[in-house]
């Protein structure tokens, strides 16, 4: 072989040389890269097809079903209405897209977003954890978990003021599970229970024949925007976060989401839906 073939030859595996270790260290750093913030590698490796969608078509396909009044539900001429609607309809204004509301019966709503039928669900879907492999969650945005409320200018700061008291909860509700929890720890507490939520916040509010009680937090604002003059005492006993849920990989979807939201908590717009779609509502 001529000193000029060799010469190629060694030339030729250096060149390889040289791309084999520059892709072997691309690797490497996207490894890196992935272990130390997998979804930054995400967003470098993979496009978020979803938002890219919703910018082109300039259209936002949400998923709900209409028959939770306050949240949502149909009116007269089969047209969505109610505060999961306008809450969409506020994202969407933020991001100058139209909302497509396409509704979908509530155990369905999931392997809607799922399948691509939709890009989101807003529709008072609770967080739960068992379905973060698969979807993504936004913050919350109200939490329908049970509170402490009782009249004004009470004696009763936390829950450890129940003590000798009269709570009123809703049989079988979470708000009984709770309220036996805290029998459990103070014996002295007195649980009566009532027919439905109505009648707990009645027994409070008119009867005055409980001194608290243990309710959801929707039919406390539900209360308190039509003029029951209820506080909340202390923090959530029980939390039930609604969220927003998105397919998992869609992370600008998942980014503007959650600075849509957090605009409308700034600007007081989730409490301004809460007073304009809860009031009224028995």
């Amino acid at each position: 072989m001529s000193q000029t073939r060799i010469a190629w030859l060694v030339a030729r595996l250096r060149r390889r040389w040289r791309w084999s270790l520059l892709l072997l260290a691309l690797l490497v750093g996207v490894g890196f890269l992935i272990s130390l913030n997998p979804r930054a590698a995400q967003l470098l490796l993979r496009r978020d097809t979803t938002w890219h969608t919703i910018q082109a078509e300039q259209r936002w396909r949400v998923g709900l079903d209409p028959s939770f009044p306050p949240f949502e539900w149909l009116d007269d001429q089969g047209q969505p209405q109610g505060y999961d609607v306008a809450l969409a309809q506020q994202i969407a204004q933020q991001w100058g897209v139209q909302v497509e509301f396409i509704a979908i019966g509530y155990d369905s709503l999931l392997d809607a977003l799922r399948t691509g039928q939709v890009e989101s669900v807003v529709s008072a879907l609770p967080f739960d954890e068992r379905m973060t492999e698969d979807i993504a969650y936004s913050p919350p945005y109200f939490d329908a978990g049970i509170v402490l409320a009782t009249l004004p200018q009470t004696p009763i700061t936390n829950t450890a003021a129940l003590h000798g008291h009269l709570l009123g909860v809703e049989w079988g509700s979470m708000g009984e599970m709770e309220g036996r929890k805290l029998q459990r720890d103070d014996t002295t507490i007195q649980i009566q229970r009532l027919d439905s939520p109505a009648a707990v916040i009645d027994a409070l509010v008119t009867a005055q024949s409980v001194d608290a009680i243990l309710i959801d937090h929707v039919t406390l604002r539900i209360a308190q925007v039509n003029g029951a003059k209820l506080v909340t005492i202390g923090p959530m006993v029980e939390s039930n976060p609604y969220v927003i849920a998105m397919p998992r990989l869609a992370y600008e979807l998942h980014d503007a989401v959650a600075t849509a939201l957090q605009t409308l908590q700034e600007r007081g717009v989730l409490t301004k839906l809460e007073t304009k779609w809860f009031v009224g509502v028995k």
